[in-house]
């Protein structure tokens, strides 16, 4: 049997596309694992079973050849990895099924609460989750006296920890929140997790794995350990099953005073995050039950899974080719 999953944005996610390829194998699968990018300067790209370039998310272009491609090596799954692109290929949902390509991705209001850090906030607070307090900076900046300080702040539409900075005092919160929409939140007492869940089909949280962040690297885990923790897993799945048509992977970041106790949900990303392999490694077969649901058969997945304490040590990997290959070189 042949089944062939598309890695969209692929950069440098060898890692996911191992892992899916290990997962096809294991399912009986003679399966090919492609990649996207808009440049042939990716790892995952020279990784791949095949590769195809593509044009930005934001062009008129994109489905089109997303289409295309998907019909040409015809692709049973396809896994978008950026937050820019879930929207987008989210409102095709309908055209990729037509030509027998299901899309990883929840539903688009799901997409909307986690596309913007203000409308996260706004759905935490309705859903009656915790959450830190924000507001905008021209509020903060009005009654400063109402606010504890330091503060963090954030870009609305940031992603990988891109312009996040810790604020002392008035001035230095004006000076930061120049040039783009920004987010002001207090700071979560604690230590941050990052929790890799999993939704199925019916909506139902199958599995949380909390990830403990022990050194990350231009905004992405370069170290980190898997933690065992009824509390931040119960809340994790409790949040990915009030969100509208959430399935597959999710990423939903808390923070956890151990002292008391308290968990405060900060984020959430519905697509694979970058520190996903060490879920995977420690038991978590994401894509493997993603495949299996997209053959219409029920997921063989467990909360208790995983490995507790499993650490993962990232190191620096080279992929090689020929300058007369790469077209970006030239």
């Amino acid at each position: 049997m042949s089944f062939t999953v598309l890695i969209s944005s692929a950069g440098r996610r060898v890692a996911l596309m191992d892992a899916f390829r290990a997962d096809l194998v294991d399912l009986g699968f003679e399966g090919r694992v492609l990649a996207n990018d808009m440049s042939d300067l990716s790892a995952a790209w020279h990784s791949s079973d095949g590769s195809f370039s593509v044009p930005p998310c934001s062009s008129p272009d994109y489905i089109e050849r997303m289409l295309a491609i998907c019909a040409e090596q015809e692709v049973r799954l396809l896994i978008p990895t950026i937050d820019p692109e879930l929207p987008v290929l989210g409102a095709h949902c309908a055209a990729f099924a037509a030509i027998g390509t299901t899309l990883h991705c929840s539903d688009v209001a799901t997409l909307k609460i986690g596309g913007d850090k203000l409308s996260t906030h706004q759905w935490l607070l309705s859903a009656a989750l915790p959450t830190v307090d924000q507001a905008s900076p021209e509020a903060v900046l009005d009654a400063p006296q109402d606010w504890t300080w330091p503060l963090l702040v954030k870009p609305v539409f940031g992603s990988s920890s891109r312009g996040v900075q810790t604020v002392a005092n008035p001035d230095e919160l004006a000076l930061a929140t120049r040039g783009e929409p920004y987010l002001v939140q207090t700071i979560a007492p604690g230590e941050e997790y990052t929790v890799s869940c999993y939704v199925d089909r019916s909506g139902k949280g199958r599995c949380a794995v909390p990830r403990k962040r022990l050194e990350t690297r231009a905004g992405e885990v370069s170290k980190g350990v898997t933690f065992r923790h009824d509390g931040l897993e119960n809340l994790a799945l409790k949040a990915c099953e009030s969100l509208p048509g959430a399935w597959g992977a999710m990423n939903i970041q808390i923070f956890l005073d151990a002292d008391t106790g308290a968990m405060n949900i900060i984020e959430l990303n519905p697509r694979f995050g970058g520190g996903f392999p060490l879920a995977w490694r420690a038991g978590a077969r994401y894509p493997r039950w993603l495949i299996e649901e997209c053959l219409g058969k029920p997921p063989s997945a467990a909360q208790d899974c995983w490995q507790d304490g499993l650490v993962m040590l990232r190191w620096d990997a080279a992929v090689f080719v020929d300058s007369e290959q790469l077209e970006s070189t030239t």
